[in-house]
């Protein structure tokens, strides 16, 4: 049996808990921006954002140019929502259970430490250093910086090639059934599914409430593998 090398992650909905970090982060965009926006009921607004948001797949200049018509709101542009956006999300990125903990695990355990993440090269980055887990990965790969966008097999492949290890050999893990499990099982690597109560179910080798279940899957990942694969 061949053991497990490299363990890759994805970040918005796998390690970072987005929807409880963009909810703190509206609420107090609300606050800031009250005597322009207190014409506008705070839950609606709220409420509205995260429809708009789609999950973080609109990027927010679409999403505040369109709140602000809807809502017919003055006083304050779609460019500095955006820029306050940009500027202080970071402070309320919130990870999920057991973050540092299982990250350090892993790390400990010898694997190799990848990161493949859709969105902006600059703004990811802040949040991933938020966080604080940086420094556990060996690469970070983040779509806008690579030209390339889960689920194109091409970015996964690439960060295979930059830790020098076999798909056969690595795990990746991630939130959604297609851009993360279903894409990174096409490369041969073992996809496990953190589980999104969005999603209704996902095609995955292994799926997960809690990254800590992590720590029980990795051990005999390799075994699954070679018995899939029929080795």
């Amino acid at each position: 049996m061949r053991d497990i090398e490299a363990v890759f992650f994805d970040f918005d909905g796998t390690l970072l808990d987005r929807e409880a970090s963009l909810v703190k982060f509206i609420e107090e965009q609300y606050e800031r921006f009250k005597p322009e926006l207190n014409k506008v009921d705070k839950q609606l607004y709220i409420k509205r954002f995260i429809e708009l948001d789609a999950r973080g797949y609109v990027w927010k200049d679409k999403v505040y140019s369109k709140l602000l018509i809807e809502m017919n709101i003055a006083g304050v542009t779609w460019q500095e929502l955006l820029e306050d956006y940009i500027t202080n999300f970071k402070h309320y990125c919130t990870g999920f259970q057991n973050l540092h903990d299982v990250l350090g695990e892993l790390k400990q355990m010898g694997l190799k430490m990848g990161m493949i993440s859709n969105g902006k090269t600059h703004f990811q980055m802040a949040n991933i250093k938020a966080l604080g887990i940086e420094g556990y990965f060996d690469t970070i790969l983040i779509s806008e910086a690579e030209g390339l966008r889960k689920p194109d097999s091409r970015i996964f492949q690439k960060g295979l090639d930059v830790l020098a290890v076999s798909a056969s050999r690595s795990i990746f893990v991630g939130d959604h059934p297609e851009n993360d499990v279903a894409a990174s099982k096409r490369v041969g690597m073992m996809g496990i599914w953190k589980r999104d109560d969005y999603w209704y179910s996902a095609e995955a080798d292994y799926t997960i409430e809690d990254l800590s279940e992590l720590l029980k899957i990795v051990p005999k990942g390799a075994f699954l593998q070679d018995r899939i694969k029929g080795t």
